[in-house]
């Protein structure tokens, strides 16, 4: 009887240790975001500078926020990110006054000066190639905070991502609508929205427990899948299985089988 347990309690905490997965089948995570640019090596100097994302040996077009990736994909001319249904990224910073002070001394440019919206001081900033910033001050989550989306129907486009993705839409700070994946804010914005490939922000991702699992049940739900499963091998030898589907508003919407779990 007691080995029974105590075999039960081990068997429960490596389950505690490993990804959470909803119950949609898919890891409480925003696996990674697409960034568009023209010289990817600077996109990731840039980055790593001004926020702190860490390189990985994956690869040396992208790099780590927590557990979410941000790769760089080469683009000549990425359309800005404004006025496209992914509208945006924000990072956490302790200090949003040092770091507003320091953007703006490496020449970084400010479209909105700090204020406070719902509680909460804020600044926007965009990076040289187009994609608008969102900086907040919020010392319980420092680093990559939310992803900003913009739809004609905010509640209709976040119950979509809760429906497929897992998650379940609730309020920042209890006055901000949007869905926590593992730390990284979903948050959207009333507005009409231009479908995001192309765009500065590309595309988002998230990691299926099995990608071919996860197209199917996608296909019976009428979701429009865009590339199917096949799988793909980087330069540094890391394996992964992908598939591409389209979301609301013609978001651009990557599920990557990452068996590293990484």
């Amino acid at each position: 009887m007691l080995k029974r347990a105590l075999m039960c309690c081990v068997l429960a905490l490596a389950v505690s240790q490993s990804p959470a997965f909803a119950q949609a089948g898919f890891a409480n995570m925003v696996d990674h975001l697409h960034l568009g640019v023209p010289d990817q090596a600077k996109g990731v100097e840039w980055y790593h500078t001004h926020f702190d994302g860490e390189p990985t040996p994956e690869g040396p077009d992208r790099l780590m926020f927590g557990k979410t990736r941000m790769i760089f994909q080469k683009t000549e001319t990425p359309k800005p990110s404004e006025g496209s249904v992914l509208e945006l990224i924000g990072f956490s910073v302790a200090d949003l006054d040092a770091t507003m002070k320091k953007l703006q001394a490496a020449g970084v440019t400010v479209v909105k000066p700090v204020t406070t919206i719902d509680g909460t001081r804020v600044a926007q900033v965009t990076d040289p190639w187009g994609t608008r910033i969102e900086v907040v001050q919020d010392p319980n989550v420092l680093g990559l905070h939310h992803v900003g989306l913009l739809s004609p129907n905010p509640t209709a486009s976040l119950a979509w991502f809760a429906d497929k993705f897992g998650g379940k839409p609730t309020r920042y700070k209890g006055k901000v609508e949007g869905i926590n994946y593992g730390g990284v804010w979903l948050f959207c914005k009333k507005g009409e929205a231009a479908p995001s490939a192309g765009h500065a922000i590309d595309h988002i991702g998230f990691r299926p427990l099995n990608v071919d699992d996860a197209v199917s049940s996608f296909k019976t739900k009428n979701v429009k899948v865009t590339t199917e499963p096949r799988p793909l091998v980087l330069p540094s030898g890391s394996k992964m299985r992908l598939a591409f589907i389209e979301g609301p508003d013609g978001v651009r919407i990557e599920l990557v089988q990452r068996d590293n779990l990484k």
